[in-house]
């Protein structure tokens, strides 16, 4: 069988990883051109350069034959090809435990983030991401705030306990939901599809508490952005989707 070398270069490291280069072949008596993997510096399709993430795209050229080149195109905010399914596809359980159908904000521009009442970053997004609520709310925009323990023990409250600290202390009346896994084997099905549609090349895993996912009124992934951009810096992407 033909060997086939293998050889992935990163240009751009990815967000959370260093740079790298490996190259891998087999031992056998004919060979087929390479096929090369990198990641140019590009804008997401909203045109931001808050995300450090997503700044990062990925494009792909598969072998040349017979003189015939074939190039993909660059994806931008979309590391993979894009799933078929929407966010609406989806229900999950409120922080009462009922269950919520996400088809319930079709039509709605969605930011959706994982988060923590421990953590150093947890009053600065409290305070911004009730402050955007309460200026975007009337125009179609909703927050999705679903819990998560996984980084640091930083959310380690019950149901009660979770709504509680967040609906007193900021005063937040947007959607918060049950405790969820967003990495791991246990990783709630709404949160392997947000990765899914918005994982660089090996940056699937949610990096740490208060990562977003800005969703649009189709339902589609548009812009993921890292822990430590904070709300305020997303606006103006959450004024061009609203006003589509």
């Amino acid at each position: 069988m033909a060997s086939m070398p293998f050889s992935a270069t990163f240009s751009t490291p990815l967000h959370g990883y260093s740079q790298t280069k490996t190259t891998r072949s087999s031992n056998s008596s004919a060979s087929c051109p390479s096929m090369a993997f990198w990641a140019p510096s590009v804008k997401s399709s909203l045109g931001s350069s808050k995300s450090a993430i997503f700044q990062n795209g990925f494009s792909l050229q598969s072998p040349s034959f017979n003189g015939v080149f074939f190039k993909a195109r660059s994806l931008g905010v979309y590391a993979r090809a894009a799933t078929e399914k929407t966010l609406y596809d989806f229900s999950v359980k409120d922080i009462d435990g009922k269950d919520v159908p996400l088809s319930k904000f079709k039509g709605k521009v969605l930011l959706i983030v994982n988060v923590a009442s421990k953590c150093g970053l947890t009053s600065s997004n409290y305070s911004e991401l009730s402050h955007l609520y309460e200026k975007y709310k009337t125009q179609g925009f909703e927050i999705l705030a679903f819990p998560c323990n996984q980084f640091g023990g930083q959310e380690p409250g019950s149901n009660p306990e979770i709504k509680q600290f967040a609906c007193t202390r900021f005063k937040a009346e947007f959607p918060i939901f049950d405790k969820v896994d967003v990495n791991g084997p246990s990783t709630a099905p709404v949160y392997q599809f947000l990765k899914s549609s918005a994982g660089g090349f090996l940056g699937d895993l949610v990096k740490w508490n208060f990562e977003k996912f800005l969703v649009d009124k189709n339902g589609k992934v548009v812009e993921r952005y890292p822990p430590t951009t904070s709300p305020f810096q997303i606006e103006r992407d959450i004024q061009k989707l609203v006003a589509a």
